[in-house]
């Protein structure tokens, strides 16, 4: 290594899609960018694996690589990493590797910080196709122990990684999630037009996120028509996010759903749309069976719009005294909060106070900042 205050840093920027980014891709958009402005002294190599997009080359200290084959399959992600990323390291010997998607290459001798945002595989693997859940259970506690230091993003993924790796909690950073700055409160005409274009005009709860069985839709679905039964009201339910996979019958679910009539489906939203159609919300739900952080949450608080999580994982954390707690494998107590912050319009108003207050903790320019000591910090503590 030349010197901490002049470095070579190699970045794993595969997940920066234009118009396509989620939860990893805006991580590795807000930390890496402001990473990349704050420290002009450093030199930056990122590492696609496909033709990427201008606006990811934030600064002229950045040079662009491209190597293939495009990694979106088990077999592609082991050699894009084992030997694509590992020669671009082998050839450019940076000082350092970060990767933001849990992967690593193990034929590295390079120092590497990982992030791993969750276990749910660990956890959950019958939720995934057998080919992913084996290379995610397989080579995660290996690149866990290869990495020089392991960042998550909330304080349950970090006692999880330490607890199920037998992880050293000295090399396991928490580093939370920010938001886009996109994401505030809305006048009260930009409410009345997002419900008018995508909710008939009427009030609505909110999901957001890739649908698959881990989010647990099925059981917001099932919480709603409880909801439905017991309330007269107009009330909508928007569930917005591409399907992933095993949704098959969440799919159907939606389309047969007993009041599909005010439950309505909207495929991935750019953010400038999205931010609006959650700022608009009654309250957001978000009863997932795991989440090692949820950025949803934090994203409904920045527009002072409540939220409903589950009552277990990282939610709780995330969500503070802004959010009601459900338990996520009981349809009768999701229903119970939805219609509790329904009626309760005493407390609804507390939770939005709240919300102002939850949702300072996450900030992109404070992450980044933490992100980049922590890396550093390791770095020098492998130097002494």
């Amino acid at each position: 290594m030349q010197t901490i205050l002049e470095m070579k840093i190699a970045v794993n920027t595969r997940f920066l899609l234009n118009g396509k980014l989620e939860g990893i891709g805006w991580f590795t958009y807000e930390i890496i960018k402001r990473i990349v402005l704050n420290h002009p002294e450093h030199e930056f190599i990122f590492i696609f694996d496909r033709p990427y997009h201008p606006k990811f080359i934030f600064a002229e200290n950045v040079t662009p690589i491209v190597v293939p084959p495009p990694a979106r399959h088990p077999i592609l992600w082991y050699l894009w990493f084992e030997w694509s990323v590992w020669f671009v390291l082998k050839k450019h010997k940076p000082d350092v590797f970060i990767s933001t998607d849990g992967f690593l290459s193990l034929k590295t001798n390079i120092p590497s910080i990982v992030v791993v945002h969750d276990l749910a595989f660990e956890h959950y693997p019958q939720h995934l196709p057998f080919k992913f859940r084996f290379y995610l259970r397989k080579f995660t506690p290996l690149f866990v122990k290869k990495s020089l230091h392991t960042i998550t993003v909330s304080e349950f993924s970090k006692k999880d990684i330490i607890e199920k790796y037998h992880t050293a909690p000295e090399k396991v950073s928490v580093v939370y999630n920010g938001v886009n700055s996109l994401y505030k409160p809305l006048s009260v005409e930009e409410k009345i037009a997002i419900k008018e274009k995508y909710a008939q005009g009427a009030e609505y709860f909110v999901f957001t996120g890739a649908i698959h069985p881990r989010k647990n839709v099925n059981q917001l679905l099932k919480a709603f028509e409880i909801f439905k039964r017991k309330q007269r009201s107009n009330m909508k339910l928007l569930i917005i996010g591409r399907y992933a996979w095993n949704s098959k019958d969440i799919k159907q679910h939606i389309e047969n759903h007993p009041f599909k009539n005010d439950v309505f489906h909207f495929d991935y939203m750019q953010v400038d749309e999205l931010c609006k159609v959650i700022g608009a919300a009654y309250a957001l739900a978000l009863v997932s069976l795991l989440e090692g952080f949820g950025i949803p949450v934090v994203e409904a608080m920045k527009c002072n719009v409540p939220v409903i999580v589950s009552n277990s994982t990282s939610l709780p954390e995330v969500a503070g005294d802004a959010g009601l707690l459900a338990d996520p494998n009981d349809e009768n107590d999701i229903a119970h909060q939805l219609i509790t912050i329904y009626k309760d319009e005493n407390l609804r108003a507390k939770l939005i106070a709240n919300c102002k207050i939850q949702s300072q903790k996450f900030d992109w320019d404070n992450s980044a900042v933490q992100f980049y000591e922590t890396m550093i910090n390791a770095l020098k503590n492998q130097v002494t």
